[in-house]
């Protein structure tokens, strides 16, 4: 289920994706409160209706296209879902079909117990997210506000818990993002006269082009740390770090200049403190003896920074045209009166008992979530799956994969989750390390 670009779609493998899931759990698509949609001809929409109207609805939401992959780097092909070692290695594996399978096996499960929620909730399984979700996504987020549904909460993907991944942190922590960023996609070009190699001009479009981008890698963005959600996640992870930085956290009116210094030396903690500069799609060159008439890359950037952009590159040689853009998502209560932060804290904790803290987090990437702001003012992203610190990397990289353990966690947590939302009241709220 291949996403290479935006109406460049595996639709033969979505096809079978939805025969598939169809075939393996029977109960999901013939049980009579559960209604299933197929919408902009690919993604899947489930309406699970609940014992008690009275009950706000929630969602949940995953996505079954993955980036691509090839063979090379892999320790299996990157298709097979190969199992080694107690890992299943695949492209999707943790991003994000261990989702959208995870929650259709914990419903399949409870189906067969004759379990009725009482809590109406909504299953959302896209196509196209890792290429916008505007074919996917976005369309079952625009067929619910048609109906004039409002939600209680949505949980996508997003973070996760994460096991000596913060450098100071040796207990696993558990975050949860509360926002998004935002995203600014830029395509530089740069024109010039044709001709051949033999009598180049002093400077060619992939020369004025190239010294473009090394500007714009050379001078990164300004810190913002401090001005979002991540200040509030390391006062919440404060007491897990040792003496002094435990000092430092809670401290982070005085020292955040110093901490945001350490945070940016790796690319996560980077992408945490400032916006990014990736440099994505480069496009130059036609034969070896041509001169090209022109050379032209995309650039995706966070959002309200293109004078940023202009004024780093400094050539007005550089045209630079906006391709896609949007702003960072809307923050979502994080305090005991959210009826998601309690499911969470309380499904966390039954399931993993080992995580020591529950703290709100920034994702830095984006998600089918960003949709659904007309639906919701609470979105989380949390991927219920352990993370150690070479599993962040195999995340649209080489050698993706889980383990078997930790997938039947996920269901085990899908499955007391849906559980858990069946109550009148909020529960009564966990302490994490950090309120003790």
């Amino acid at each position: 289920t291949v996403a290479f670009f935006r109406k460049q779609l595996n639709t033969t493998a979505l096809i079978e994706f939805g025969k598939y899931i169809q075939k393996v759990f029977p109960a999901v698509f013939s049980t009579e409160f559960i209604q299933h949609e197929v919408v902009g001809e690919y993604s899947y929409l489930f309406t699970v209706q609940g014992s008690d109207p009275q009950l706000m609805p929630y969602m949940l939401l995953a996505h079954m296209d993955v980036v691509p992959a090839s063979e090379e780097g892999w320790k299996f092909p990157p298709f097979s879902a190969e199992e080694d070692e107690g890992y299943i290695y695949g492209r999707g594996t943790l991003d994000n079909k261990n989702s959208a399978i995870g929650i259709l096996q914990a419903l399949e499960f409870l189906l067969r117990r004759n379990y009725r929620p009482r809590r109406s909730f909504y299953i959302g399984i896209g196509h196209d997210e890792e290429v916008s979700g505007l074919d996917g996504g976005k369309q079952i987020a625009m067929l619910l506000q048609a109906r004039g549904v409002k939600l209680s909460f949505l949980l996508d993907e997003g973070s996760g818990i994460l096991d000596g991944v913060i450098e100071g942190i040796k207990s696993p922590v558990a975050l949860i993002a509360i926002t998004e960023k935002g995203l600014l996609t830029l395509n530089l070009t740069v024109r010039s006269d044709p001709g051949h190699s033999s009598a180049p001009p002093k400077e060619t479009s992939i020369g004025i082009l190239a010294a473009a981008m090394s500007r714009l890698e050379k001078n990164p963005m300004p810190r913002l740390f401090g001005y979002g959600p991540e200040l509030m996640m390391f006062e919440h992870l404060a007491s897990e770090f040792a003496f002094p930085l435990n000092i430092i956290m809670k401290n982070l009116w005085l020292f955040s200049p110093i901490v945001s210094r350490i945070i940016e030396r790796k690319p996560a903690g980077n992408s945490m403190v400032r916006t990014t500069t990736a440099l994505t799609i480069f496009n130059a060159g036609i034969k070896g003896d041509s001169l090209i008439p022109f050379a032209y890359m995309l650039l995706t950037v966070s959002s309200q920074v293109l004078e940023i952009v202009k004024d780093t590159i400094d050539d007005d040689r550089v045209e630079i045209t906006v391709t896609e853009a949007f702003d960072p998502l809307p923050i979502s209560p994080w305090d005991d009166q959210a009826l998601g932060v309690q499911i969470f804290r309380r499904t966390i904790m039954d399931v993993f008992p080992h995580v020591s803290s529950i703290a709100p987090g920034i994702c830095i990437g984006n998600t089918d979530s960003r949709h659904f702001t007309n639906l919701t003012d609470a979105i989380y992203r949390f991927n219920p799956v352990i993370l150690k610190a070479d599993d962040v990397s195999r995340i649209h990289g080489w050698n993706e994969r889980i383990s078997v353990k930790d997938y039947e966690k996920q269901v085990d947590f899908l499955f007391q989750l849906i559980q858990n939302c069946d109550i009148d009241k909020l529960p009564k709220p966990h302490l994490s390390t950090h309120e003790l």
